[in-house]
């Protein structure tokens, strides 16, 4: 796919990714910053310098685990690559974190595009939680 960069966090894109919580949300105010890691483990991918979807990496201090969580969409970006995007964005951040020493990730997937999105990705996905959560030995 041309055109796309998966990078870290610059100035401005926590200010996004507040506006987009807050349509998904339905109001709700986004994640406090302080909250957030620090921006090096903040993600977004952009497709054509448009930044579509971007999520975040903690770190365990004394474990090789990691936790993505709070992947948020452009609700504005219809794009017909967007299942692709989302696919290289959590595939990209898998990358990201085993070059940090991740050997785990989990997060929580209550969204059914993002849960069949893991699934494909060979993420077990319990959905016998109403949280679905999902966990990868990477």
């Amino acid at each position: 796919m041309d055109n796309v960069v998966f990078r870290s966090f610059k100035q401005g894109d926590y200010e996004t990714a507040c506006k987009w919580w807050e349509w998904w949300w339905k109001g709700e105010t986004g994640i406090e910053k302080e909250i957030l890691p620090n921006d090096e483990n903040c993600y977004v991918i952009e497709h054509e310098g448009i930044p579509v979807f971007m999520g975040f990496l903690f770190l365990g201090g004394n474990a090789p685990i990691g936790y993505l969580t709070w992947i948020v969409s452009n609700p504005d970006y219809k794009g017909p690559n967007r299942k692709k995007l989302m696919r290289l964005f959590i595939t990209n951040t898998e990358f990201k974190a085993k070059q940090q020493g991740v050997k785990f990730m989990f997060t929580v997937c209550g969204d059914k595009y993002l849960r069949q999105t893991h699934k494909d990705l060979r993420w077990f996905v319990d959905e016998s939680r109403p949280s679905y959560e999902a966990f990868k030995y990477i």
